[in-house]
């Protein structure tokens, strides 16, 4: 009866809201966002007889009342994704301040997800605990009778314990969760268990108590452990890293470590922590691997503790990024759009051997809100060139994403994007004379791939509908390039 109440509450609310979010105008047009209320992390990502089931944090509430659902939505293609009935909502004694994040395994033919559930009492005292739900129909999801089936964090950590993602290798099941020790500082955990139901703890995978990554932080949340072209990594996002340069600059970051992981010890043989995505909002990735082999990742648009956006008044806060396959070229990994984003395309314009003479300059139809473009750069001598989007016709509204030359390095500015956020994010990026951008564009986010996937900046942007221009410009030098454009 508690699911039913909470359920209806929650479908109340998005009857109420949903024409009021329709009609803002920085609703997304092909990302996944709330239909009211408030996104976050991305759970549960899994490809299961012959359809892709995605789900995520959800509050219809949002801004009255704080209440962690379970979002779900499913699709054939990655692109097209059909809205199915909420899976979780926080009615049980060991959830009632939320469904917390978690994973999606197959089990014997049964669709099982497994989550964190929050408590929390008067004084702010927080309990969680590690629970089971599942389906056999893929859409209504019962828990598990005997949830809980982890009781709190184990000795030496604190109840920051959370977001278990779970995989199968050989015969056992194993779970990576983060947390936080006891001296406040971040790490995962990994677990193995034969059934799902009773959990065994191996080990810390790895954790800010080491010299080589005491700097990340006093907690480590939503971890990925899986394999890559036969590189063991762990993604994951460590909260309370201090900026470095150009490096750890947002609120929360999100990277990886890579190597080799030991199943016995649960220790992971690592070398450096990269940053996985270079712009501004980008945290809580959701990995999978599909039927095709693909390791695809799907992540918050987003920061934990950063609300400020134009839509809040209109009902809503935040969205997913596009899904991306992973793959590692020279020990790093690259991210690319999927192949299934192509279906979207309409219209396609073609530009080729433009040059640019330390000029600014507009091409015909190459503007709007909402597209895919790919440019393909090349020059000798220039030191700086690059795109200015979404400009009005004075140019005192622009998101620009250029190439510094002799610094080498790539730079998203979005001080003039339009309302609320502002800032400048910048990577390293040898000078070999040719760069591929590869972006997409939507009314209020861009996803700019760098050079095939080497790097990428995530950023949500506002600005005024009629800022629609698209500007190419060189910094004393010359610049050639090619242009493929498409309406999305």
């Amino acid at each position: 009866m508690r699911d039913e109440k909470l359920l209806n509450i929650a479908y109340k609310a998005i009857e109420k809201s949903k024409e009021k979010v329709s009609k803002d105008y920085y609703t997304l047009k092909y990302h996944l966002m709330p239909p009211v209320g408030f996104i976050n992390d991305p759970n549960g990502f899994i490809n299961i007889k012959g359809e892709y089931h995605l789900f995520y944090q959800f509050n219809p509430l949002y801004p009255e009342d704080k209440k962690a659902y379970w979002g779900h939505v499913k699709s054939t293609d990655l692109v097209n994704w059909q809205q199915l009935p909420i899976a979780l909502c926080p009615s049980e004694w060991y959830e009632t301040h939320g469904c917390y994040s978690g994973s999606a395994v197959n089990y014997k033919g049964i669709f099982t997800l497994m989550y964190t559930g929050n408590v929390k009492d008067s004084s702010g005292n927080r309990e969680t605990y590690q629970c089971i739900a599942q389906s056999n129909d893929g859409v209504n999801f019962i828990k598990y009778e005997n949830n809980p089936v982890i009781y709190n964090q184990p000795e030496g950590y604190t109840r920051h314990f959370r977001d278990p993602k779970v995989w199968k290798y050989g015969d056992m099941w194993y779970m990576v969760i983060g947390t936080q020790t006891v001296k406040e500082q971040g790490t995962a955990l990994l677990y193995n268990s034969k059934d799902l139901f009773d959990w065994k703890l191996i080990g810390e995978v790895a954790g800010a108590n080491t010299d080589k990554l005491s700097f990340l932080g006093y907690m480590w949340e939503c971890p990925n452990l899986l394999n890559i072209d036969g590189k063991d990594v762990l993604i994951f996002c460590p909260q309370g890293v201090e900026k470095q340069g150009d490096l750890y600059n947002n609120r929360h970051q999100c990277g990886y470590l890579m190597g080799n992981l030991d199943y016995e010890t649960g220790k992971l043989d690592y070398g450096d922590f990269v940053e996985l995505d270079r712009g501004f909002e980008f945290y809580a990735p959701q990995i999978t691997e599909d039927n095709k082999g693909r390791k695809l990742l799907i992540g918050w648009m987003g920061l934990p503790d950063e609300e400020e956006s134009p839509t809040v008044k209109n009902g809503w806060l935040h969205c997913l990024t596009i899904v991306r396959e992973l793959s590692i070229k020279n020990h790093r990994i690259i991210q690319n759009p999927v192949e299934e984003m192509k279906l979207l395309r309409k219209n396609r314009i073609e530009y080729n051997n433009i040059e640019i003479k330390s000029d600014n300059l507009k091409l015909d139809k190459i503007n709007g809100d909402s597209y895919e473009l790919i440019c393909d750069f090349s020059w000798d001598i220039v030191s700086k060139f690059g795109i200015k989007f979404r400009c009005n016709k004075d140019c005192s509204e622009e998101t620009v994403l250029y190439y510094d030359v002799e610094k080498e390095k790539l730079v998203l500015d979005r001080d003039k994007s339009g309302l609320s956020l502002k800032g400048i994010r910048k990577c390293k990026l040898k000078n070999h004379g040719n760069l591929k951008l590869h972006i997409f564009m939507d009314t209020s986010s861009i996803e700019a791939f760098v050079n095939d996937g080497e790097e990428v900046f995530t950023a949500r942007i506002y600005p005024d509908k009629d800022s629609s221009g698209v500007t190419f410009f060189s910094e004393d030098g010359n610049v050639k390039l090619d242009i493929q454009y498409w309406e999305l």
